[in-house]
C-alpha cells in the first residue's frame, strides 16, 4: 500500500529554535510552552497563550531531553515546575485536538468514514488525506491506498476517530482538500511524534495497554 507523503497544503512556515535539539525547525512541528504567573510550565497546544514561548521539538526524544536537563528553566531563566505527567497530558491534549478538527471537517463536509465511503472518495480523487486506525485489520486497511501525491494518517486509535464521527470505532476515514484538513495534518504530526518513536509506546499508549 502506497503511503506517499508528499502532499503539503501549507504554505511557508514560521521556524523557531528547538531548545533540546539547537536546531532551526518549523513550528508546525514543534511544540509551543509558556510558564504562569505562578512558575508552572504550560504547554500552549493552541498556540494563543501570552507569554514568552519556549519551543521543543514534538518528539519524545527532544522532550525527554529537556526534562532531564532542566532546559525549561533553563530557557525561561527561571526556576519551573513541571507536571510529572507532563508527556501522558500533552499526548492526550494533542489527540483531543485532532479528533476535534476531524469533528469540524465532518460537519462542513470535508471528512467522511466507512469503508465503502471512502473507497468512493478515493476513486473519484476526491480524497487528499486518508486517515486509518492504527489497531484496526491490517488486511482490510492494506485494500485502500493513499491518494497520489496526498497524505496518510495511521497513528489514532478506532475509539479517538469514532469520537470524531459520533460512533463507537472507526477504522477508515478520509478528508478532501481544505485549510481545516491541512490543520489535521499538521495537528497530527506533531501528535506523531510524541506516538512513534522507533517502536516504542508513548506513555498514554502504555496506560491504555495496561488497562
Amino acid at each position: 500500500m502506497s503511503r506517499n507523503r508528499s502532499y503539503n497544503m501549507a504554505g511557508p512556515a514560521q521556524e523557531r529554535k528547538c531548545i533540546a535539539t539547537g536546531a532551526l525547525c518549523p513550528t508546525r512541528d514543534m511544540l509551543r510552552f509558556v510558564v504562569s504567573p505562578d512558575g508552572h510550565l504550560v504547554a500552549d497546544v493552541l498556540g494563543k497563550l501570552p507569554g514568552r514561548g519556549i519551543w521543543v521539538s514534538s518528539n519524545q526524544q527532544a522532550l525527554q531531553k529537556a526534562l532531564k536537563k532542566r532546559l525549561f528553566a533553563h530557557s525561561a531563566k527561571q526556576p519551573v515546575q513541571v507536571s510529572e505527567n507532563l508527556l501522558q497530558d500533552l499526548e492526550a491534549q494533542l489527540s483531543r485536538r485532532v479528533v476535534d478538527l476531524l469533528s469540524l471537517a465532518r460537519k462542513s463536509g470535508r471528512a467522511i468514514a466507512g469503508y465503502e465511503k471512502v473507497k468512493d472518495w478515493l476513486s473519484k480523487e476526491q480524497a487528499k488525506v486518508l486517515v486509518q486506525s492504527s489497531d484496526g485489520s491490517e488486511r482490510g486497511k492494506s485494500k485502500l491506498s493513499t491518494p497520489y501525491g496526498g497524505r496518510f494518517i495511521g497513528w489514532l486509535r478506532s475509539d479517538e476517530l469514532g469520537m470524531a464521527f459520533g460512533r463507537q470505532t472507526v477504522i477508515h476515514c478520509a478528508l478532501a482538500s481544505s485549510g481545516i484538513t491541512q490543520r489535521v495534518v499538521e495537528e497530527a504530526q506533531r501528535l506523531k511524534g510524541l506516538r512513534i518513536t522507533e517502536g516504542t509506546k508513548s506513555p498514554l499508549q502504555k496506560e491504555k495497554t495496561a488497562r
